[in-house]
């Protein structure tokens, strides 16, 4: 009897543990797509620490990410046992977001441009001036790459407990904490690797032998390049998955690319969904960002005729 007993609580374990795992893969999936943006833009971040505390940075930003999920956690596990109505609403508000987060991207780059390359050029010149607290530059780019994370955080936790939200207490809590820990190792490590790819180019680029040389130089060449990819990439990513999950989540649109998609076999029809999400995402995010624009250009003026 005791033996059987004991095969049943390893049966019930072993069961436990495939569905974390399975939840886990499922969520990973989801939140992917905010991953992509999650390191374009803390490489960004660090950009312009001097090279010698590159690594530091990044560990600060580590440190920063693992205290904000370690508030985000708890907070949608108690969500999920006092009010799992909210997962839905927060879940679309997770995607209105990411769509928003997406165009508000691409709207500054193609209107304020100019803007950008001219604080990049003063964020060198303070760099060269030996007044200049780099201390304090340090610090304030930490807070605002931590203050970033959070809201990509949140993100990736509100995707990861809409995809949980029906599964038991246990499963949620071992699966988010699951998610916290890997997006956190994953992000923070890559970005380090990242950072430090030109160091490891110029390190190569000196070395007496020639094919070391001209490994160094493609390094030095590929780094700028594949931070843009992953900026791109994490932006289509945004769109892609903000706007499945609004999809998902309003049944006239969901229905609307079933009927557009019926029928469509190969890579077609497994591509077709995913793009039309996309569009349903870039339609989302222009929307959200009018209405944002608008009430920034509404809001002053209430206040100063009060």
């Amino acid at each position: 009897m005791a033996g059987g007993s004991l095969f049943l609580l390893l049966d019930d374990i072993a069961s436990v543990l495939d569905d974390v795992a399975t939840m886990t893969k499922v969520a990973t999936k989801k939140t992917a797509g905010v991953l992509g943006d999650d390191l374009a833009l803390n490489a960004q971040q660090v950009t312009g620490v001097r090279a010698d505390r590159e690594l530091a940075v990044v560990w600060a930003v580590a440190k920063g990410s693992l205290l904000n999920k370690a508030i985000l956690v708890p907070a949608a596990l108690a969500i999920s046992a006092f009010a799992p109505w909210l997962i839905a609403p927060l879940l679309m508000l997770g995607g209105a977001f990411l769509c928003f987060e997406g165009f508000e991207k691409l709207a500054h780059k193609f209107l304020h441009g100019k803007e950008e390359a001219g604080h990049r050029s003063e964020v060198v010149k303070a760099l060269a001036d030996p007044e200049v607290d780099l201390v304090a530059l340090e610090k304030d780019k930490i807070k605002g790459a931590v203050r970033t994370d959070f809201i990509l955080s949140a993100e990736i936790i509100v995707i990861a407990l809409g995809v949980v939200g029906g599964m038991p207490f246990g499963t949620q809590v071992a699966v988010l904490i699951s998610i916290a820990v890997m997006m956190t190792i994953g992000v923070y490590g890559l970005v380090a690797g990242i950072v430090k790819l030109d160091d490891a180019g110029l390190y190569l680029s000196r070395m007496a032998n020639a094919v070391a040389r001209g490994i160094g130089s493609a390094i030095l060449w590929l780094a700028p390049w594949l931070l843009r990819a992953l900026s791109v990439l994490g932006t289509a990513a945004m769109f892609l998955v903000g706007g499945g999950i609004l999809s998902h989540g309003l049944p006239p649109v969901h229905h609307l690319i079933e009927t557009l998609t019926a029928g469509m076999t190969g890579l077609t029809g497994a591509l077709l969904p995913t793009l039309l999400d996309g569009v349903v995402g870039i339609v989302v995010g222009a929307l959200v960002l009018m209405v944002v624009g608008l009430g920034k250009r509404l809001l002053p003026r209430r206040t100063a005729t009060h």
